[in-house]
């Protein structure tokens, strides 16, 4: 499945709408601190201790989880993720690892391979497996400097790092018993600039809120069209 890719968005104002109080500055833009689940989230924990971007991840993937441990579960480095804005108000492409996660965006184009017919033909014949396959696929897609957001499969993290992919930020966030903090740990090790959680908790939709985020900052700080 591929959406297209948004044109490109003069990326100068990301950091200057950080710096001047806009959009993930650690006080969302009216229309989320007006939402109910975000005044709940903020009467039950105080996270003003985490820089601007990373509490924005951290206040929406909270919401979409009713999971409060994520404030301290998650790692966030506020330069990566300041960079991955600045490359999505430039108009980077977007890979979701699973249909699950591409439907959790919204106003934004994803690639998403996972479903594709492609996909299961390539981990037949190669001997991988699917969510390695969709990786492949996707990265003849986007290149190299895309967003990747994983929620689905722990697999596909592998790939990506085994793949040379180049990417702009992974936000990894697959949920499991079997592999998942494992290889979420292995892609911190391997230095790729990343958006992760320590347990084996995580999901299509928590990995999903991550992304618009950090979605919802760079389209915040880009340029308004004149009428």
């Amino acid at each position: 499945m591929v959406t297209g890719r948004p044109g490109p968005v003069n990326a100068g104002p990301v950091n200057a709408a950080l710096a001047n109080g806009g959009p993930g500055n650690g006080a969302p833009e009216d229309a989320m601190a007006g939402d109910e689940a975000y005044r709940i989230v903020r009467s039950r924990i105080d996270l003003s201790r985490l820089a601007p971007l990373s509490r924005r991840v951290t206040e929406q993937v909270i919401v979409a989880s009713a999971d409060f441990d994520y404030a301290t579960d998650l790692v966030c480095d506020e330069r990566v993720l300041a960079a991955g804005v600045a490359e999505l108000a430039d108009g980077a492409p977007v890979v979701a690892d699973g249909v699950t996660v591409a439907a959790g965006i919204t106003g934004y184009p994803v690639i998403c391979t996972s479903e594709d017919s492609l996909t299961g033909r390539l981990a037949r014949t190669a001997g991988i497996s699917k969510p390695a396959a969709a990786v492949r696929l996707a990265f003849g897609q986007s290149g190299p400097g895309a967003v990747w957001v994983v929620g689905c499969a722990a697999e596909a993290l592998a790939e990506i790092m085994s793949r040379n992919v180049q990417p702009a930020l992974v936000i990894a966030l697959p949920v499991g018993l079997a592999g998942a903090a494992e290889a979420k740990d292995a892609l911190r090790a391997s230095g790729l600039p990343s958006l992760t959680n320590v347990s084996e908790k995580g999901g299509a939709a928590v990995a999903a809120a991550a992304f618009c985020a950090l979605a919802g900052a760079a389209a915040a700080a880009a340029p308004q069209a004149a009428p």
